[in-house]
């Protein structure tokens, strides 16, 4: 009966230490991925957004909305920060008011303490790859839809009759000039499109009906004609369909989170069935993209495994330098990220190297960092 009562005392002792760091692991970590979440989207984010209504005329509300529709795929990224953030912050501070000593003086070691930390850090990446298969993808691809629509309803005067409107150069000569009899149902009827950007010939283009897309203009049922200098017709073109790219081509910036639209098994058969049809940096582009499907997620351990030893303070600092530590564990990571990617983009290095190289690097140095803090005696 004495026995079976100091194990029970045991287990309860255990329970609640796991409970006690982890509610001050939970409490950094949400704070965490708060804080960064909202410095990526005052930063990065913002200026996407300027972007978006100045350069591709989307409307502010819009451009918000796809913002918002990008906010899951902004968390998986910032998931591994807060978990690191948490991790080196809740055990510096137990180190820094002498309760991990107190621990292992009790015969309590270092494994131990760190066990509910890497317990929720798998958790966090288990959680991370759930929303980066089901959740990124389906608003990556609202978003795109959200900006087709938005590029498709821009500058048509629903309801208007027999008007014009131009497009100037750089140097604010006339390029095209455009007749539309009616617009109906937002789309151009009875149109009449003279173009001057050619040197040494005029383009006219007449078609029943047209419409704008990210990739130009589509128009049915026209006719094309290519005047010379002299006013004589050099060519006429009949159509039924025929996509013009007049003004802003944005199909290659729109298709730029093509593979962040499909889940991994999605990309997986996507590369398959399109590898030779790929140009090689696409092909990079989205095999690396598969790989970092596996890769991100892992991070969050990766980031423990190297934070928890650092966390722990010597006795002779008696300030909390956790922040610290994690600001430059993540610009290390994310450093040796972007250059991974870049050189993989590029075809210096294999694509499962480029998505894995930052888990690769952290988890060697994290490995001999935890060994030397919980293996070698001090």
């Amino acid at each position: 009966m004495a026995v079976r009562k100091k194990v029970a005392e045991k287990i309860n002792s255990i329970t609640l230490l796991d409970k006690y760091i982890l509610k001050q692991v939970v409490e950094v970590f949400i704070m965490g991925v708060c804080v960064f979440t909202s410095i990526i989207f005052a930063s990065d984010t913002f200026i996407t957004l300027i972007k978006q209504i100045s350069l591709f005329g989307i409307p502010f509300k819009v451009a918000l909305m796809m913002i918002i529709l990008n906010l899951p795929q902004v968390i998986v990224m910032t998931i591994p920060m807060g978990v690191l953030l948490a991790t080196v912050m809740t055990l510096n501070g137990l180190s820094l008011k002498s309760e991990i000593t107190v621990m292992r003086a009790c015969g309590i070691g270092l494994n131990r303490i760190a066990k509910p930390i890497f317990v929720f850090a798998i958790l966090m990446s288990i959680f991370s790859f759930v929303i980066n298969e089901s959740v990124v993808p389906v608003m990556t691809k609202q978003s795109k839809d959200l900006a087709l629509w938005a590029l498709g309803q821009k500058n048509i005067p629903d309801g208007k009759q027999n008007f014009v409107f131009k497009e100037i150069n750089s140097d604010g000569i006339l390029k095209r000039l455009f007749y539309v009899g009616y617009c109906e149902n937002k789309t151009l009827h009875n149109i009449t499109v003279l173009d001057t950007s050619k040197d040494g010939t005029i383009q006219v283009l007449q078609a029943q009906e047209g419409k704008t897309s990210p990739s130009g203009w589509d128009f049915r049922k026209g006719a094309v004609y290519t005047v010379g200098q002299e006013g004589n017709i050099l060519n006429t073109t009949l159509f039924d369909d025929s996509n013009v790219k007049f003004g802003l081509d944005m199909s290659k910036e729109l298709n730029k989170n093509m593979a962040k639209e499909m889940n991994f098994t999605q990309l997986m058969k996507f590369i398959a069935k399109n590898i030779s049809t790929l140009e090689d940096k696409q092909r990079n582009v989205v095999v690396i993209e598969l790989y970092d499907k596996l890769a991100l997620p892992l991070t969050t351990i990766a980031l423990v495994l190297i934070g928890v030893p650092l966390a722990i303070t010597p006795p002779r600092v008696r300030y909390n330098r956790g922040f610290l530590f994690s600001i430059l564990i993540i610009f290390a990571y994310y450093l040796i990220r972007a250059l991974s990617i870049s050189f993989g983009e590029a075809g210096s290095l294999a694509p499962f190297l480029a998505a894995w190289m930052p888990n690769i690097v952290l988890t060697c140095i994290g490995v001999i960092l935890y060994y030397k803090k919980v293996y070698t005696i001090e």
